[in-house]
């Protein structure tokens, strides 16, 4: 399970140390594709096989399955780690998620998100108080 907030930095050739806490996990492979919110989503290798299972299930007449389907898919990129835990972030990912020299990697559960610090800044001053004042009723599954 991939917790926690991490602040690494782009180097010049778009390449990213992953955190320690997460290279075991993506050491043997992992996907980088376009994320909500602009950010990238990193999965590994096993959970994107996952999650393609599921798109995979998605009746292909629901439109929705579809353009999500084609984004996610269409964006992906496989990389292996370096043996200093680095990967290189596509030009494309890099231009869609708005990525600078300051970066914010988060554990999302199944997955972690690379987002650009000021973005991921921008997003906990919209989120955090709407978050401390949700009720149960609001988020299926959450904690009670």
């Amino acid at each position: 399970m991939f917790l926690g907030t991490h602040s690494p930095r782009l180097d010049e050739k778009g390449r990213i140390i992953l955190p320690a806490k997460f290279r075991e996990e993506l050491a043997g492979g992992l996907v980088l594709t376009k994320g909500q919110e602009h950010c990238i989503y990193v999965f590994s290798a096993r959970e994107f096989e996952k999650v393609h299972a599921d798109m995979v299930g998605a009746p292909m007449q629901n439109r929705q399955a579809r353009d999500y389907g084609r984004i996610l898919l269409s964006g992906a990129s496989d990389e292996v780690p370096d043996k200093q835990g680095r990967v290189t972030i596509p030009p494309t990912l890099r231009a869609y998620a708005g990525l600078d020299r300051e970066l914010v990697v988060i554990g999302a559960g199944n997955r972690a998100e690379i987002w650009d610090a000021a973005a991921w800044s921008e997003y906990l001053i919209q989120q955090e108080k709407a978050f401390a004042e949700m009720d149960e009723d609001s988020v299926p599954g959450a904690v009670q």
